[in-house]
């Protein structure tokens, strides 16, 4: 039975104590609402589904992504964690002051929309038309808040009843990009990346053309994982975090050996492509992000990504006549419906293989 008590201030202190059960506690105002608190409280427990709900009031949203940040953050890959740390900035400022335990579906899915709508922006207010943020983005926010959820509950012992990211609808992932170049497109570029004063962003671009590497697994090369008398380079990290090997075509085998006999490599790295000391005097991989944007810009091609590149890698080896199984050992992929979207034919290269097919079925002799 619960114990009922007044306070000096006037309010009514519910104190229930049950073997086999930590001690509940809460005030309320009136005696009628600790009453009723009380019996809802003493039902569950005889029921076996109470859940201690103090530690999910008292803690904010803001407060519990603080602290996965601290502890859940730093055992993922560090760009993992840095995105965490980005994606946690607007749901801090705007759901941070909720506890876990008032933040409804309803409230994330405002949240949601209003991102969506670019209605956040610091220069939203009094524009008819924000600029709206992408559904990638938004997604990954929702994704950041739900594993949140799941480690309080599971690991926190924050009692929750349910996850409220799970019952809201997610933006739907974009697109896979359809972005190919031309001939003369990457006539130009190859032209511009070479005229660079810094040879390696040339040669990383042709890399990235020739094999489909990512680019942070082309700037994180060490020289032991170039192997060109086995033509092969061995990815040691990746992106889903599976190694593996990716064959050199001879262009590729050329582009390296060029690289690994650049004449100005300092002695205190064994990276293929490096960049200058840090303040710490440590070298880390060319960061040629910057040259990459004005490079591309300079010829017309503002809006192509680095990341096309490989989606044009992987095209050129089924335009080629890899198999999915082929293409997906050297790009990496672990489904083919990933590798569906990364890969785009050309229609019209396509027509002179439906040519051959119709020259070979007209030539088949028919039988009696």
């Amino acid at each position: 039975m619960a114990t009922l008590v007044k306070t000096p201030s006037g309010t009514w202190k519910a104190v229930i104590r049950k073997s086999g059960f930590p001690t509940a506690t809460k005030t309320f105002r009136t005696k009628r609402d600790a009453e009723d608190w009380s019996r809802r409280t003493e039902d569950e427990m005889v029921r076996g589904v109470y859940i201690q709900r103090a530690p999910a009031e008292r803690l904010t949203v803001a407060d519990a992504l603080k602290r996965y940040l601290a502890e859940v953050s730093p055992t993922k890959r560090p760009t993992s964690a840095a995105s965490d740390a980005r994606h946690a900035k607007p749901l801090i400022k705007h759901l941070g002051k909720y506890s876990l335990a008032a933040l409804t579906p309803e409230i994330i899915a405002k949240y949601r929309d209003e991102r969506l709508a670019g209605l956040d922006r610091k220069d939203a207010k009094g524009k008819p038309d924000p600029k709206p943020r992408s559904p990638n983005t938004v997604r990954l926010d929702l994704a950041l808040l739900g594993h949140m959820f799941n480690t309080a509950m599971k690991e926190w012992g924050i009692g929750l009843t349910y996850n409220p990211v799970q019952s809201i609808r997610r933006p739907s992932p974009p697109p896979g990009r359809e972005r190919r170049l031309t001939h003369e497109e990457e006539q130009r570029l190859l032209a511009a990346v070479d005229a660079h004063t810094n040879p390696m962003l040339g040669w990383i671009v042709r890399i990235a053309l020739e094999t489909g590497m990512r680019s942070s697994e082309i700037t994180t090369l060490r020289r032991s994982q170039v192997d060109l008398k086995r033509r092969i380079v061995r990815l040691l990290e990746t992106k889903n975090t599976t190694p593996r090997t990716v064959p050199l075509s001879n262009t590729a085998v050329e582009v390296f050996r060029q690289a690994l006999a650049n004449p100005v490599r300092p002695i205190d790295t064994d990276l293929v492509f490096f960049g200058e000391p840090g303040l710490d005097g440590q070298r880390r991989p060319y960061n040629f992000n910057k040259v990459w944007l004005n490079t591309k810009a300079s010829i017309g091609l503002k809006e192509l990504r680095f990341h096309d590149l490989r989606h044009e890698a992987v095209s050129r080896f089924v335009e080629g006549g890899l198999s999915d199984q082929q293409v997906a050992a050297i790009s990496g992929h672990k489904s083919m419906q990933m590798l569906k979207r990364y890969t785009h034919l050309r229609a019209e290269d396509l027509v002179d293989q439906l040519d051959a097919i119709e020259q070979r079925r007209s030539e088949k002799p028919r039988k009696g």
